[in-house]
């Protein structure tokens, strides 16, 4: 089980901050053949980018919804975002490219979407919860009296 963290906590971090939401919609779900693949491939991209310090991927959480699942991601960089895309070394390309076959042959099967938010200002607040999203994947601060309000928390993410 995990920890709570008592109190008022917020995110710590400071620079670059995206917000990638990416998910496949299973639109025939007795088409695992076309589905399936969609699914796995996302794990091993999470582990791929995990695995490395420098890839720019600072966190995730999955969610399952009914029309399929989808991840939130925080990045610490646009960039690294895109550079991760489009490597042909990645395990991005080649699952792209699979994606994109098997799309032409039962179409409208599975979908894929995503929405890349670059973030100029990041507000959080977290009571007696144990560590998730931004502050998950950033870090946890205690709230102070300088930060006790939302306003106040935005306007230090503003410089």
């Amino acid at each position: 089980m995990a920890v709570t963290n008592r109190g008022r906590m917020t995110h710590d971090h400071d620079g670059e901050l995206v917000v990638f939401l990416i998910g496949m919609t299973i639109n025939a779900w007795w088409r695992p053949d076309r589905w399936l693949p969609v699914f796995l491939a996302m794990p091993r991209m999470i582990r791929e980018l995990s695995r490395d310090r420098d890839s720019g991927l600072l966190g995730y959480r999955l969610v399952f919804d009914l029309r399929g699942p989808w991840l939130v991601q925080y990045w610490n960089s646009l960039d690294k975002l895109y550079a991760y895309a489009s490597d042909p070394r990645a395990t991005h390309r080649p699952a792209w490219a699979a994606y994109n076959r098997r799309a032409r042959t039962a179409k409208g099967a599975v979908g894929v979407w995503h929405e890349t938010f670059p973030v100029t200002h990041a507000e959080s607040v977290y009571v007696n919860t144990p560590l998730q999203g931004l502050a998950r994947a950033t870090g946890i601060r205690p709230v102070t009296a300088r930060l006790d309000t939302a306003r106040q928390r935005i306007t230090e993410t503003s410089g």
